[in-house]
C-alpha cells in the first residue's frame, strides 16, 4: 500500500485503470489507454493495475465494476467511475487537473 501512495501523491494527475486479463471490456479499454497516454504525454501519468495481482489494493478501493478508472491528483481522488470510456472523455476529464 505504501508503493500505492508513492504513485498517486504527484503534483500531475495519475489515471489509474483497474483491469483483469479475463474481461472482455477490460480488453476493449486498452487501445484507448495508449491513446490517452500518447495525447497526455509527460502532462498526466496513466497506470495499469492488474486486480488479480493486486487483490488487497482492489478491496480497500471497493473496486466492484469493471474496468475501473480513477484519477489521482497530490494523494488525492478527484474522479472515479467503472466502465469503458471513451479516449476523448478521459483526456478531457485528466486535462482539468493538469
Amino acid at each position: 500500500m505504501s508503493k500505492f501512495g508513492e504513485l498517486i501523491d504527484t503534483h500531475v494527475p495519475v489515471l489509474l485503470y483497474f483491469y483483469t486479463d479475463w474481461s472482455d471490456s477490460s480488453e476493449v479499454m486498452n487501445p484507448v489507454l495508449r491513446d490517452v497516454a500518447a495525447a497526455l504525454g509527460d502532462k498526466a501519468k496513466v497506470i495499469k493495475i492488474d486486480i488479480e495481482k493486486n487483490q488487497e489494493l482492489a478491496e480497500a478501493l471497493r473496486i466492484k465494476g469493471l474496468p475501473a478508472l480513477m484519477i489521482y491528483k497530490e494523494g488525492e481522488m478527484k474522479w472515479r467511475q467503472s466502465g469503458e470510456q471513451d479516449a476523448n472523455t478521459l483526456i478531457g476529464l485528466v486535462g482539468e487537473y493538469v
